[in-house]
């Protein structure tokens, strides 16, 4: 990890995951948590697996480092083919996806 502050996410099976705040707070939910104090040291989150936290960051952190390239034609271009790679999952898992992305 950087130097940035990093958040700390509980799934519901009890693995944790550290993450650059940078990447948690594209997640509204858990930006509204750590706005309002409400974070201290690890975000549960009990309806939500390992696996599926784990994809969320790997969405979360690509789109945080797609809005750092100058180039923007050529990351919006990047990320419409990773999105789109994104969810070439099962249906359960697709299904998980969706239920999480209010977050």
């Amino acid at each position: 990890m950087s130097s940035q502050k990093t958040i700390v996410l509980k799934s519901s099976d009890g693995e944790t995951f550290e993450v650059e705040e940078v990447v948690a707070l594209e997640s509204q939910t858990i930006k509204h948590m750590i706005e309002d104090d409400c974070a201290n040291t690890t975000i549960p989150l009990p309806n939500v697996t390992s696996m599926i936290i784990s994809k969320v960051i790997e969405y979360c952190k690509k789109h945080v480092e797609s809005a750092k390239n100058e180039d923007k034609k050529t990351a919006e271009e990047d990320l419409k083919v990773f999105d789109s790679e994104f969810v070439k999952v099962d249906k359960d898992t697709l299904f998980d996806l969706i239920l999480v992305s209010v977050f």
